[in-house]
């Protein structure tokens, strides 16, 4: 097969429309991702790779059958990929044409735990939250005004999640509808005058919302919810990063299994 070496090239045009533009994106079905690690990722668990980008000397050998491979130069290859330093593969992959669950049932362990993001901005946060409450079994709803599910950024963060796990996009209403209707209590990541310690609360079957970095939780988000939780700090610090407050919830939650 004859290398790409021109960055006009139609295919690396549309390469990096993937990379920049969320309107894009959803208007091909498709997303972008960067890296062998994730090509291993997506054969591993049959996500729908369509075509695959590599310089000489890259390992594309754990791409999927049926997908396309063109080999670019290093040239087009900084062109293509949102990272400053690629490392030698990028492939676009077909985005799962899935709204949310007609209800929430448990997972294979009979685990009932979910984690709501809202408004949470930075794309490389929604990922390291992806990534670990997918160590810890929670499943994830992405509400509104949280950074695109599909940004390379997201992706990159959540190494792998994208294709192993479903991760719901939902309206905050309809998400807390569904919560009540599975009779899970419904917390949130916040300070109020009621606020219980994480460590005191009964974590095994709950859903728990994370506001964003800047403002927290929502009035809305609160008014739905059944109590505020806090994590325990020393005085001296006011708050943690989003992804690190998760983290610590997520991992309260996985101690009571």
């Amino acid at each position: 097969m004859e290398m790409i070496t021109s960055r006009t090239n139609p295919l690396c045009t549309h390469f990096r429309k993937l990379a920049s533009s969320k309107a894009y994106r959803e208007e091909m079905g498709e997303f972008l991702c960067d890296s062998p690690k994730l090509l291993e990722e997506a054969g591993l668990w049959r996500a729908g790779v369509r075509t695959v980008l590599y310089t000489e000397g890259a390992d594309v050998s754990q791409a999927p059958e049926g997908c396309r491979l063109v080999p670019v130069s290093q040239g087009v290859m900084k062109a293509v990929s949102p990272m400053e330093t690629p490392q030698g593969v990028v492939f676009s992959c077909a985005i799962p044409r899935s709204g949310p669950p007609e209800a929430l049932e448990p997972d294979e362990k009979g685990r009932q735990r979910y984690l709501l993001l809202e408004g949470v901005q930075d794309p490389g946060n929604v990922g390291t939250m992806l990534r670990t409450a997918d160590a810890f079994g929670w499943r994830v709803f992405l509400l509104p005004g949280c950074a695109d599910l599909y940004n390379p950024k997201t992706v990159r963060a959540a190494m792998g999640v994208h294709f192993r796990r479903a991760i719901y996009r939902d309206t905050l209403d309809h998400a807390a509808a569904m919560v009540r209707a599975a009779g899970l209590p419904l917390y949130a990541a916040a300070l109020a005058e009621d606020t219980a310690d994480l460590r005191r609360t009964d974590l095994r079957r709950c859903a728990v919302i994370i506001g964003s970095e800047g403002r927290g939780v929502s009035r809305e988000a609160l008014a739905l919810c059944d109590r505020t939780v806090k994590i325990p700090m020393d005085h001296t610090c006011e708050s943690l990063n989003a992804a690190a407050a998760a983290a610590v919830v997520l991992w309260e939650g996985a101690r009571n299994d």
